[in-house]
């Protein structure tokens, strides 16, 4: 029986590292996304991604890995997190972005209802002028 157990525990590392390669090729779309500012898509990506991470959590608890498997776990995640800390710089930065068309807008609108009723009064004295100046006529 134990000569089934190291085979056995290459399956397991087998699919765990799939598992990571699986989720390095969801971070390197998800990074094309980012740097082609879809953002929308890249939103949808990332709660994919979430939830692959919550599922590899759970089965990499249950694998023990040689060191060559080990070493292979190293790589994948250290280029997982490359990209996702670019992702993480470039959402933050496109955050920052909104939130200055955010307070444009709301300038915008500010200015909007401080002299909009100053317009529409003096429209309105116009109109009633010239209604007078019609009848005096």
């Amino acid at each position: 029986m134990s000569a089934s157990t190291p085979a056995h525990d290459k399956s397991a590392q087998q699919t765990l590292l799939a598992s990571y390669e699986a989720l390095l090729n969801r971070v390197e779309h998800m990074h094309e996304l980012a740097n082609a500012e879809q953002w929308a898509e890249l939103i949808d990506q990332r709660t994919n991604y979430v939830l692959l991470v919550e599922q590899l959590r759970e089965l990499d608890t249950t694998v023990s890995l040689d060191d060559a498997a080990l070493q292979r776990k190293a790589e994948l995640l250290e280029r997982i997190l490359e990209h996702d800390v670019d992702i993480r710089r470039r959402l933050v930065s496109r955050r920052d972005e909104l939130g200055k068309l955010i307070e444009v807008s709301q300038r915008q609108r500010d200015l909007h209802r401080a002299y909009a009723p100053q317009q529409g009064a003096g429209v309105a004295a116009y109109e009633a002028d010239d209604a007078d100046s019609t009848r005096s006529s």
